[in-house]
């Protein structure tokens, strides 16, 4: 009989098939465990100043804009690897650009943010609006929006990006595009520059002032599926973290505070979201459960993570992954200066599937049910 089973499994998984039966729990034959995929994320810490910081600085030597129009480094989670994903559903990369380098623009389907951790000339050209941004400030490169990226300044210049590639490339909906053309005098001419169409500044203008919405211009930028407000400055939402110091807060998140679209209060992506989040001087967040995959840059502060029962250590500009599923608490080292943490998700790609779900652990050990 065992003979006669192995035999058909065998067979079975020759003809790439999987069964799809239970005939006991022994490691040979708990066929439901062997259908499921096998590769998972893990709770990880890529450390910027050891590791991602030097392997920047040897790729800039290296690696020139004439021969690649890209010099990121991709952080790839050693459950998935080779995939490059540092979570199951998104990918965080930390490019350096040198003095006065800009690349051709380009657009793709998976969304893309752009994060600045130092100079303050960094540049994102995106649908016409030339933005300059620097340290915490958030640029949003949404799907299918032409754009291309540089340094404007005379010093190195290192931000990170966060792309829902890997969910994209699991749908089989990736695609990237480069022929840039613009009509000129009515014919189409191939550009590496786009041209500007609005103001530098068009985003703070139109969308900075909340509660208050101008209507006399069209708010369907780009494929008007994703916020048109496309910089978030750091000293917006710096400031707004530090006037709530003293609020008393979220037991499991701290202060937490989301970057929306400001026509609809929604996430700024149909598939990702993001978060500033603030630990006060010594806090510690209450642990927290979700099935949303995170993505944890730290920008302020030093301290360490409980991931599924491990420590982690971070400090700024390391990146954290935090799997769905797993347990976790954050604790601020100092207890003097407040952490603040960059947080992605891939939140609404679970609620708009009505998956979503989100557990905290109370003081006493009992497990409540949040979201």
């Amino acid at each position: 009989m065992n003979a006669a089973l192995d035999a058909l499994h065998e067979d079975v998984f020759r003809k790439h098939m999987a069964p799809f039966w239970a005939v006991d729990t022994s490691a040979d034959h708990d066929e439901d465990r062997q259908v499921m995929d096998k590769k998972k994320a893990l709770p990880f810490v890529w450390k910027y100043r050891d590791d991602i910081e030097p392997l920047l600085q040897r790729s800039a030597e290296l690696v020139t804009m004439q021969s690649s129009e890209r010099r990121s480094l991709i952080l790839v989670n050693p459950g998935l690897a080779p995939r490059r994903a540092s979570v199951s559903t998104m990918y965080t990369a930390y490019r350096l650009n040198d003095p006065r380098e800009i690349m051709p623009p380009h657009r793709h389907s998976p969304n893309a943010i752009r994060f600045g951790l130092t100079g303050t000339m960094n540049f994102t050209g995106v649908e016409g609006e030339d933005i300059t941004f620097g340290p915490g400030d958030m640029v949003l490169t949404p799907h299918d929006t032409w754009h291309n990226h540089g340094n404007q300044g005379d010093e190195p210049a290192v931000n990170l990006s966060v792309l829902d590639l890997p969910l994209v490339e699991t749908l089989n909906a990736t695609y990237f595009e480069h022929d840039y053309t613009e009509e000129v005098d009515g014919e189409r001419i191939r550009k590496n520059v786009q041209s500007a169409r609005v103001s530098s500044e068009y985003s703070r203008e139109i969308y900075s002032r909340g509660g208050l919405m101008p209507r006399f211009v069209s708010h369907d930028r780009g494929t008007g599926n994703a916020s048109p407000m496309y910089v978030y400055r750091w000293e917006v939402m710096r400031e707004l973290l530090e006037s709530f110091r003293d609020w008393d807060g979220d037991s499991y998140e701290g202060l937490l505070v989301e970057y929306v679209d400001p026509t609809n209060g929604q996430p700024v992506f149909k598939t990702i979201t993001f978060f500033a989040q603030m630990l006060r001087p010594g806090e510690r967040t209450q642990p927290l459960k979700q099935n949303a995959s995170l993505l944890v840059a730290p920008f302020e502060g030093s301290g360490h993570s409980i991931i599924g029962g491990e420590r982690i250590e971070w400090a700024p500009f390391d990146t954290v992954a935090v799997p769905g599923g797993h347990w976790c608490e954050h604790v601020n080292g100092s207890d003097s200066e407040p952490a603040i943490l960059f947080v992605a998700s891939d939140e609404p790609t679970l609620k708009a599937l009505a998956l979503y779900q989100k557990h905290g652990k109370t003081p006493e050990g009992d497990i409540v049910r949040i979201d």
